[in-house]
This record gives structure tokens, sequence and C-alpha cells, in this order.
């Protein structure tokens, strides 16, 4: 099994643009590439990224209203810009499993991290688990061509 921590995280907000994503499973990766490359051609990552806290750089799955949603966002407590499909979503205070990575575009790492957190890593836990709300791939550096980074996903003890 890979290697993962189980850390506390303080309260946080992400501000971010987001998509609906497909109901067909094998579209989701086409769609989500396609949505980060829509928010930067936009001037929207941009807009995101001045009102970041650090440089974090957040992708997040959540589920609103029974839909798939993928956001892309920065860390902020700034006020959430205008727009369609904008959100201020609340991470809460608590335990996170947290599973490091590297890759060598931000698209792949969040694929690799997700694959790895919810096929192997949740799917054989015996001692905590994830019981839903919004979880986030979170870009933390580039080093020598690739991109680092960790996927947070909220979760409870058994």
């Amino acid at each position: 099994m890979s290697n993962y921590e189980i850390q506390t995280k303080d309260a946080f907000t992400v501000l971010a643009y987001g998509t609906k994503l497909p109901d067909d499973y094998a579209q989701i990766p086409a769609a989500k590439a396609a949505w980060w490359q829509t928010v930067m051609n936009d001037g929207r990552w941009d807009q995101l990224k001045r009102l970041a806290d650090n440089d974090l750089e957040f992708a997040v799955n959540e589920a609103v209203n029974g839909e798939m949603w993928y956001y892309s966002g920065v860390q902020s407590n700034a006020e959430l810009p205008e727009g369609k499909n904008t959100r201020a979503i609340q991470f809460p205070a608590g335990e996170y499993l947290v599973i490091a990575g590297s890759a060598d575009n931000p698209g792949q790492l969040f694929g690799q991290l997700e694959g790895i957190a919810f096929g192997e890593i949740l799917a054989n836990a015996t001692d905590f688990a994830y019981v839903g709300g919004p979880n986030t791939s979170v870009q933390t550096s580039e080093t020598a061509g690739q991109v680092n980074g960790e996927i947070w996903i909220p979760i409870v003890r058994k």
C-alpha cells in the first residue's frame, strides 16, 4: 500500500470556479483537463491567483445537489469573485488523509493521487473512512520539471 499520513488541519476556504462533470466516468479525466485549460486561458485563474493567501493551487471534487463538480481554486479569505459557477468551498477543521506525489504535470499528479486515495488506501482502510464532502488535490511546488503535491481527504475514525 502507498505511503500516507493522517494530519490534523485547521479549517480553510478555497475560492474557486467550477464545472459540472459528465456522468460517464470514462469522460471525467478529459473534462477535468479541458476545464483547467478553460480557466487558464480565459483569465479566471489569474484573477483567483491575485486573491490567494499562499502559492498553493487546488483542484476540488465535490458533490453538489447530487451532481459531481470539479473546481480550480486557491486558498483565500477574500470576497468571492462574481461570475457563473463561482464557489467558496469550506473545508472543516479535523483529520485528513494526506498522500504526497510527483508527476510531469498537474493533471497527471491529481489523477494519480485520486487513484491511490480512492482505489487503494480508502478501499483498504480499517480504522478510518471518508464520509463525503469536498476533497482536494493541491499543487505545492515544482522541482526539476516535476509537479509536486498532495491530496487532502477529510476522514473520520471508525
